[in-house]
């Protein structure tokens, strides 16, 4: 489909998209749950030995581990960013950091059984490819001598790549690393968006990475995509959209732009009478969903689109889909540790954060104390409420019967409250019930999370 094609004589993607007033009632944004309770609700009363007994809990689990490696810093200062990210220059400014994280595995690790497998790793960021290839190989390092990492040809170990700031011996170095999947942020490919947000990042550079990941066969490559960015038209998103699907990756991110200048200073280089009207936004997304479909497509849930080979969707159609703090996943549920400034982690009963702050994560670290600044232990409720919210985002459905076997109670009543609140959503399409069965259609997709939101209890 030509992307001319795809404004002017497009099928559409969606019932949904035809009333703009759906997707204002019930909003794009909000908590993405990839675990609950979401981090907002976490208190500042978590101590560290809450969560040392919680490592010696997921001990007596037995379950496998996934490791994710926060790196906050990035050369570039993207007007649209809403990362927990550390503006730097020299790499040189990530020595001290990578030395706290090393100290922070020490501590951890104390409390870990290195018999457990790391199925999962992910470097997320900021830019983990701010780190020169010198540093990376010292963070594995590290991480192997604390965790023990895995040979297995079925981990899934991923890196967020920024191709400004990587070229083919960065592939070739992670590959050897270990890493066999990656996402890169593209986010637009039209050169005026692009100066609007303050990211310079030619077509090239892109086509260049992904050839090259393509030759070395990692087994995964994704892109990353924004729509509702400053300058971006439903043309440019469609020209960006043809050129991005003629690179074939396996899994593709189409994000909304949400501009909280109050929250993220970066984003107040942004007006918002330069943002597209939602109107034009609305035409986006639909364009967007049309083109992705026509390609073969399959949309996995809200953002996510994955092609039909794809593990993902093998997983999602066996029923066998999960979700941790890393996002979907074709592999089994395990218990999830992070590390860095601002990282989440959630095993052995309990949820937590460390501080988002670098200098608060720094001095606990500096104290000799685990950089954990707040957290919950997870009650039956808790449990209850965050296989609800996973099954409906994996499965696009869930069995309250089944769900009520699982926790020996009547999930219907036990979960009145939640079905009351998707009552609108249920009148808008975007999810269907029969019986103890709910179902969420097409158009709820793009939407899941916020059906997911009527079973936060926590929600402020």
């Amino acid at each position: 489909m030509s992307a001319r094609a795809a404004v002017d004589d497009r099928p559409r993607g969606t019932a949904l998209l035809r009333d703009a007033g759906v997707l204002r009632r019930h909003g794009v944004g909000g908590p993405r749950y990839s675990s609950y309770p979401s981090a907002d609700s976490f208190s500042t009363a978590f101590s560290d030995g809450d969560f040392t007994a919680a490592l010696e809990r997921s001990n007596a689990g037995g379950q496998d581990l996934s490791l994710y490696v926060h790196v906050p810093f990035c050369r570039h200062s993207c007007h649209h960013c809403a990362c927990t990210r550390v503006s730097a220059e020299s790499t040189r400014r990530a020595e001290p950091y990578l030395s706290r994280l090393d100290r922070e595995m020490v501590l951890v690790s104390r409390h870990l059984d290195r018999s457990r497998e790391i199925t999962q790793l992910h470097w997320g960021g900021g830019t983990p490819t701010f780190l020169i290839l010198d540093q990376m190989s010292d963070l594995i390092d590290r991480l192997d001598a604390r965790f023990g990492l895995s040979g297995s040809r079925h981990r899934d170990y991923s890196i967020k790549v920024d191709p400004r700031d990587a070229d083919v011996f960065t592939l070739r170095h992670l590959q050897a690393l270990g890493f066999n999947r990656l996402s890169l942020s593209v986010l637009d490919l039209d050169p005026r968006v692009q100066r609007a947000i303050n990211r310079h990042q030619p077509r090239v550079l892109t086509e260049q990475l992904i050839d090259e990941a393509h030759r070395l066969g990692f087994r995964s490559l994704g892109l990353e995509l924004v729509y509702g960015l400053p300058g971006q038209t439903r043309e440019s998103l469609a020209e960006t959209l043809e050129q991005v699907i003629a690179m074939v990756p396996a899994r593709l991110s189409l994000f909304p732009y949400e501009h909280r200048p109050e929250r993220y200073a970066a984003q107040r280089r942004i007006r918002t009478e330069e943002l597209p009207p939602p109107g034009e936004r609305l035409t986006m997304l639909d364009t967007a969903l049309a083109m992705l479909a026509e390609a073969g497509y399959v949309h996995i849930g809200m953002e996510l689109f994955a092609r039909r080979e794809d593990p993902l969707t093998t997983a999602q159609a066996r029923g066998q889909l999960s979700r941790s703090l890393n996002g979907y996943s074709a592999l089994a549920p395990v218990d999830h540790l992070g590390l860095g400034v601002g990282a989440l982690s959630r095993l052995g009963g309990i949820a937590a954060r460390n501080p988002v702050s670098l200098a608060d994560y720094e001095a606990r670290l500096d104290a000799g104390r685990l950089p954990v600044e707040r957290g919950l232990r997870l009650t039956e409720d808790d449990r209850l409420r965050a296989r609800a919210i996973e099954r409906l985002m994996c499965d696009m459905r869930l069995d309250l019967a089944v769900l009520g076997q699982q926790f020996d109670l009547d999930a219907g009543v036990h979960l009145e409250d939640a079905l009351a609140r998707l009552a609108p959503a249920e009148r808008d399409g975007l999810v269907r019930r029969h019986g103890q069965r709910l179902e969420v259609t097409p158009a709820g997709r793009l939407l899941v999370h916020r059906l997911a939101a009527a079973f936060d209890a926590r929600a402020t």
